[in-house]
Formats: C-alpha cells, sequence, structure tokens
C-alpha cells in the first residue's frame, strides 16, 4: 500500500509519525525550491512547531519538474525521513508539506498562494544558480536569459525572482501586509544576497514596488547544515521495508542538524527553536564557519575524489592520505581565516571528518560536484583571497580550485569524458586545454578581478594544476598533504 493519510495508520510499530492532527494544520509558508534538502531540513523543524501552533504548515513549488509534486500528491504530502548513522536507522514520517504545486504548469496557483495574507514567509532553496545573480558582484544579473524573459513578461513570471517580486505586488496594490523572505540556500551572507537581487528585480519591473519592498520587506540571514544524499531505489526499498508502506519518494539524511536565523521578520515568525533551531542577531560567524569549512572541504573532496575514482564522500575521507590532506586543510589553511577561537574550529572540524565517515551517507562525489561555477566563489574563492592577502600559502585550497578546473572542462586525467552539471559547461568546455587556467581565470562571473589578476594566485594553482596532470589526483593529494 502506499504511504498517505488514509495508510498512515498502518505504518509498523517503532515509525515515529506526526504528534498533531493534519486537519487542523493551514499553510503559512510557500516554500520555492521543494527538494530532498528542504522535506530533511526546515520541513523537519516545521514539523515540531506544528505541534504548538498548526497555522505554519508548508505549501511546497517545484519550479523546473514536477516529479516531486507526482510524487506527494498521493501521498496527501506524507513523506519519510530514514536517518542513517553507521547501521543504524531511524524513520520518521513527517506531516508539515500540506500541498506541492508544479509552478510551470500551475504558476497562477502558486502566486495566489503566495500573494494569500496567510502566507506569512516565502522560503527558497533553489541552489546558487537560482538566484539569477552575479557571484562576483553580488548583484542581480540582468543579463540571465531567466531573468530577461521574466522582466520581459512580469506578470507570468518562472524565476524565483519574478515570482516573488509579483507576488509582494499584488500584496503592496491590496494593502496586504508583505511576507518575510528567508533564503535557505548555501550562499554566504544569504539574507543580503536576496534582498539585493529580489529588490533589484522588483526595481526593474517597476520603481515604486522596489521602494515598497526595500522599505517593508526583511530577508533573514541563515546558516542550514545537513548532509542529505540523493535518493536511490535501494532506499526506497529500505524504507518500505521499514514502514511497511511504499513511500514514492523518501529523503535520506545524516543525525546532525542545524539551522541558526537571523531574528528579523516581518509580521511574526514560527517558533523554529522547537525543532532545534537558533534565532541570533548575526549569523555570519556560523555561516562562514560553515560554507568555508563544511562546503568548501565538500566540494574539494568532490572534485579532487572524483578524478581518484571515488564514488562517495565516505570512500574518500577514508583514504588516509585524503584524511590528512582534508585535516590539515581545515586547521592550517581554512581555519586561520575565521578569527575565531581555535578550540571551537577545532572541534568543528573533528565533527565534520565524524560526519563525513559516515559509511550509510551514500552522498556522491559527482552529486556535489554539480554547479561548480556557482559554488567556487562562495566555498573556497573567498577563503584563498584571504590567504593571499595575508601572504600565507594555501596549496591544498588551490589543488581543489585546479581539480574543479580539470573536471568543468568535461574530461577527467584520464580522457575519459565528464557528463559535467553546470550552468557555464559550454563555456567551460571551450577553453583551451593549453591555456586552461587563464582560460578560466578571465571568466569574472567566477574569479573576481582582484584574484584572477594576482600573480601569486595564478601561479599557484597553475602548480598545482600541472601536477594534477603529472601525477593524478591522489598522488597529488598525499604529495600536497
Amino acid at each position: 500500500m502506499r504511504l498517505s493519510t488514509a495508510t498512515l495508520g498502518q505504518a509498523k510499530a517503532g515509525v515515529a509519525t506526526p504528534h498533531y492532527d493534519r486537519a487542523t494544520v493551514t499553510p503559512g509558508i510557500v516554500h520555492l525550491g521543494i527538494g530532498a534538502f528542504h522535506r530533511a531540513h526546515q520541513a523537519v523543524v516545521v514539523d515540531e512547531v506544528l505541534r504548538r501552533d498548526p497555522s505554519w504548515g508548508i505549501v511546497g513549488a517545484s519550479l523546473r519538474r514536477p516529479d516531486t509534486s507526482e510524487a506527494l500528491k498521493p501521498q496527501d504530502g506524507l513523506y519519510s525521513v530514514l536517518v542513517k548513522d553507521g547501521e543504524a536507522r531511524h524513520l520518521r514520517v513527517i506531516g508539515s508539506v500540506l500541498e506541492v504545486i508544479d509552478a510551470p504548469r500551475s504558476r497562477e496557483g502558486l502566486l495566489a498562494r503566495m500573494a494569500d495574507p496567510a502566507t506569512r514567509i516565502v522560503s527558497l532553496t533553489v541552489t546558487e544558480k537560482g538566484y539569477c545573480y552575479n557571484a562576483a558582484t553580488g548583484g542581480l544579473d540582468t543579463l540571465h536569459p531567466d531573468i530577461v524573459a521574466d522582466l520581459s513578461h512580469p506578470r507570468t513570471p518562472s524565476t524565483a525572482a519574478g515570482l516573488i517580486a509579483e507576488a509582494l505586488r499584488r500584496r503592496m496594490e491590496a494593502g496586504v501586509a508583505p511576507f518575510t523572505v528567508l533564503s535557505c540556500d548555501n550562499l554566504p551572507h544569504n539574507g543580503a544576497v536576496s534582498a539585493r537581487v529580489f529588490t533589484e528585480y522588483a526595481e526593474a519591473v517597476d520603481p515604486a514596488l522596489g521602494r515598497w519592498v526595500r522599505d517593508n520587506v526583511r530577508f533573514p540571514a541563515t546558516m542550514i547544515d545537513r548532509i542529505v544524499p540523493a535518493t536511490t531505489d535501494a532506499d526506497r526499498a529500505e524504507v518500505a521495508g521499514l514502514l511497511g508502506l511504499e513511500d514514492a519518494w523518501p529523503v535520506m539524511a545524516e543525525p546532525f542538524l542545524q539551522w541558526v536565523i537571523e531574528d528579523n521578520f516581518a509580521g511574526g515568525r514560527p517558533p523554529f527553536d522547537l525543532g532545534g533551531a537558533e534565532f541570533v542577531s548575526d549569523v555570519a560567524p556560523y555561516e562562514r564557519m560553515k560554507l568555508r569549512m563544511l562546503n568548501g572541504t565538500h566540494s574539494t573532496m568532490a572534485y579532487l575524489g572524483y578524478l581518484s575514482g571515488y564514488e562517495f564522500i565516505a570512500q574518500v575521507i577514508a583514504d588516509s592520505d585524503f584524511r590528512r590532506f582534508i585535516g590539515n586543510a581545515l586547521s592550517e589553511e581554512i581555519a586561520p581565516t575565521l578569527g575565531m577561537p581555535t578550540a571551537q574550529t577545532d572541534a568543528y572540524a573533528a565533527k565534520l571528518l565524524e560526519r563525513y565517515s559516515n559509511t550509510a551517507m551514500k552522498h556522491r562525489t559527482y552529486q556535489i560536484a554539480m554547479d561548480g561555477s556557482q559554488k567556487l566563489p562562495q566555498r573556497l574563492l573567498g577563503t584563498v583571497a584571504d590567504r593571499v592577502k595575508a601572504g600565507a600559502p594555501f596549496e591544498r585550497l588551490a589543488l581543489g580550485v585546479a581539480a574543479w578546473m580539470i573536471y568543468a572542462h568535461g574530461q577527467d586525467l584520464g580522457g575519459k569524458p565528464i557528463p559535467v552539471q553546470d550552468p557555464m559547461a559550454a563555456e567551460f568546455a571551450a577553453l583551451s586545454a593549453d591555456t586552461l587556467v587563464d582560460g578560466y581565470l578571465r571568466i569574472e562571473r567566477v574569479f573576481p578581478r582582484e584574484l584572477a589578476g594576482n600573480a601569486t594566485f595564478r601561479d599557484t594553482v597553475s602548480r598545482q594544476l600541472a601536477l594534477l596532470r603529472q601525477v593524478g589526483a591522489a598522488e597529488a593529494v598525499r604529495r600536497v598533504g
């Protein structure tokens, strides 16, 4: 039988199910980009909130593909989260998602929901590329084809910026208070980036709307952290055995979950802290530590691990050379840029190595390697820039950047094609292999001009790229250590 409201009572003993009456839950949050990460993170936190306040249910929206909507609609929005810790398993059914809208097919329905006064938060996990922003400047990429299309037809948008602006326009004209825009993507200063990008878009639509957004809408910064690998058919089979019901799209997760939120909301906020979230006045220290230490090493392992023939992160970190390399990168090159107590960064680094070692987390290097052009500036290049300014070495970080250059060019070190998934993949593939570093450094959407023009950075990355080509990724990791 398929998981649904009607069959939930037949779940096997030991499976955690919602401890509230879903019939009393009403929507208060619209979430754009309802993928696996949101369903394993924010929706889990909201599931706890609904025990106390049922007015914060989630309406999710798929902006590109209908697969999530098609999977969850027959299940009344119910799905399961399987937490894996080595051989241990904990299964929980989540009830906080009330509906999933397929935006391309039901754009008006989504806009109506966003414009509804009951919606007090619009949250996002649309990945870096979903913001259609210029990574080098932090502003709206007005030349992005999707932005150009939306600005030509602002009443029928498809981008996150367009949908938010149109919904806010409707609220402004109806005299309805604005919602809070809550970015849950791995972007440095994601609140400030959201505020700038979405306000600039609104101004491009209508200067009066732009002023209203600037004066009234709140964009809290957040830091989110949980490893959520892609769900496989084997995962579905395991969940069916544990649940006693078929779940078309369960999500996998590690035990660790962290959500730090700037306490800056318009029109009230849910008690997210009931689900383990933490409200703070300044997210920046948490965000910086996570982006540089976790996301930076995650990407480094993805590119170097893939080029070394490893499929999963747990395999990468089980390699003693990689473990030493990543540990040294954390302590010697990344942590010193954070300005935080050594005891704190050491403890976080140790926790990261433990989390990476969770063999139950089948987190593919290929999955993490996607969309590197959008991730590199935040995850690695900011750290590198700080090391360059300090006149400090950054050999390990440079090896990670060089590995990305080879990976994104579309051919591994043995000459085998790589099916690169990146919005700039065609541009990277057209670069000359003989002048690869120079070609990349001319792309200002990835490399800020000041860093690209720095001779030390150019020379260090060039040297590491040559090392990779000469001895291979695994041996390069061993030598750089």
